[in-house]
């Protein structure tokens, strides 16, 4: 295990550029507006991120991570020393703009008196080995100096002292532009030894601290190089004299996000079929890579089925379902579909992919029609696997950049849709070969007389509707092979409607995004042939 240094920035050394202060009628004026958001309030909106008992959806060295009465216990010996800072890591899923509420006791366990924690956000997983973060850090200690203080864990160090408000520049520099208070007052109101309240809000790149109600740092992060709006939550432990630490009440809320960005999040499914097929989880993995770079735009993935936080979709724009379907469709377990429901209520948009259209004709199929326009009815539609040849493309923001194109794939057709295809854009239509119509290439259930009967009727293959509610809806019936996400015109088509259903603007040629080879071979479930 390698050994990690856990120096700090001297706070003798002033490592900020100082400007004058804002006068106290800009302060005071500052406080009393953000003042409602951290007044007692009802919880509204509030998800709990630990249970209380043990340390499911956490992850971290056992040696010295533990639950005990109720808490989140983390703990160094004279006997059992940490090597460097090590870390507990919350696994369910990323925070990007929230509002974490938690508290934590830190006891130092000698004669020195010193023990150092913090609360990880918006943070990478540097080495996993021995679970080290970097990122922003909500410091607190066994002390009186750093608790309440913004500090960057393996990165630039202190970016605010307890009672400032700081910008930080372009060019990584840090100026303190006002005062929230002096420290030693802040402080004070900090109870040694026994349990504080801890909350922390980030929305865009607005960052805020707040113990036991008193503000204790305001910053503005502008260095686009290495601020950071989306990572990973964790609980430190520091290395050094003996100490422990416990935290309890963790619980987040997801704010929408802010400076006009829309967010995506994309739920795989678990494994399934063989190697190169049904590839959930490397697929919304290798779109999320498409999107990383889109102007305003937020992805987030969730792998191997539904997701286990409990906030995943609060303040999504959009959703992405590809995974495996029928009666085993994650959306139609325990209240999904009632989850789903309140969400597009709101004007979240959700799209579909391959077998995620398909949903039992009476759990499922109504709440579809109404949410993306239509479904795959067992016995009604059909799944061969043929080329279909896309002639032509509708003037619409998901064909933006994307060319006539043709390709081999399980094209479903032969969809439930809304009656007379009530509010339903066709985007990609076929016509099937009286062969494909057969079923030769179908499933074994084999082919429906009134699907031969359709001979030479062109198929809707993926199609767009615009709900009353406001929301928007995909459906897109291929991606079988995940090899096929190589054609930049099928991947183009499903990166810009991502971005409509989360009603991002979707560029003038669409979505680029390079795609090699290796990017293809990445993040394969691991499959029998």
């Amino acid at each position: 295990m390698p050994f990690l240094s856990a120096m700090r920035i001297d706070p003798g050394k002033p490592n900020t550029i100082m400007k004058p202060k804002l006068n106290i009628c800009a302060v005071l004026g500052l406080l009393l507006a953000a003042w409602p958001l951290f007044a007692a309030e009802p919880e509204e909106g509030f998800k709990p991120l630990f249970n209380g008992r043990d340390l499911s959806g956490w992850l971290g060295s056992p040696t010295f991570w533990s639950v005990r009465d109720g808490a989140i216990t983390g703990q160094t010996t004279k006997e059992n020393p940490a090597k460097g800072n090590t870390f507990l890591i919350w696994t369910n899923g990323a925070l990007d703009d929230f509002e974490l509420r938690a508290s934590f006791k830190i006891v130092a366990n000698n004669n020195v008196g010193f023990a150092n924690s913090g609360i990880q956000y918006r943070s990478k997983v540097i080495d996993p080995s021995y679970w080290v973060v970097g990122g922003y850090q909500g410091d607190f200690e066994a002390g009186k100096t750093y608790s309440g203080i913004l500090y960057e864990e393996r990165g630039r160090g202190i970016l605010a002292q307890r009672g400032q408000m700081t910008t930080i520049d372009e060019r990584g520099k840090v100026h303190v532009v006002g005062s929230l208070g002096n420290s030693a007052d802040i402080q004070a109101a900090i109870k040694n030894e026994d349990w504080n309240d801890y909350t922390i809000l980030a929305r865009g790149n607005h960052l805020t601290h707040v113990i036991n109600g008193r503000v204790t740092i305001d910053v503005t992060d502008n260095d686009a190089a290495h601020r950071s709006f989306s990572g990973v939550l964790a609980l430190q432990l520091h290395a050094g004299q003996p100490m422990t630490v416990q935290f309890k009440d963790i619980r987040v809320k997801r704010l929408q996000l802010a400076e006009g960005r829309k967010k995506i999040v994309m739920v795989a499914g678990h494994p399934s079929h063989g190697p190169g097929a049904h590839e959930f989880n490397a697929g919304v993995q290798l779109l999320n890579k498409c999107l990383q770079h889109q102007p305003n735009m937020v992805s987030a993935f969730y792998l191997n089925g539904w997701p286990k936080d409990p906030s995943a979709f609060d303040n999504a724009d959009g959703i992405l379902l590809f995974m495996d379907g029928g009666g085993g469709h994650p959306a139609v377990q325990e209240d999904h579909l009632q989850q789903i429901d309140r969400l597009m209520s709101k004007g979240v948009g959700l799209a579909c992919a391959h077998y995620a259209v398909e949903v039992p004709k009476e759990n499922g199929g109504p709440e579809f029609q109404r949410w993306i326009g239509g479904y795959y009815e067992t016995a009604f539609s059909t799944n061969p696997h043929w080329t279909a040849d896309f002639q032509s493309l509708p003037d619409h923001p998901i064909t933006r950049g994307v060319k006539p194109f043709s390709i081999k794939d399980e094209w479903y057709f032969n969809m439930r849709f809304r009656p007379n295809m009530e509010g339903v854009t066709p985007i990609l239509v076929a016509k099937p070969s009286d062969e494909t119509r057969q079923g030769k290439s179908a499933s074994p259930r084999g082919p429906y007389p009134h699907i031969v009967a359709a001979a030479g009727r062109e198929e809707v293959l993926a199609w767009a509707v615009e709900r009353p509610d406001g929301g928007r809806g995909f459906g897109f019936t291929g991606a079988h092979f995940h090899a096929n996400w190589g054609n930049e015109n099928f991947r183009k088509l499903v990166l810009n409607a991502l971005l409509w259903v989360a009603k991002a603007d979707v560029p003038e040629h669409g979505v680029e995004c390079a795609v090699t080879p290796e990017d293809l071979k990445k993040n394969l479930d691991p499959k029998r042939n």
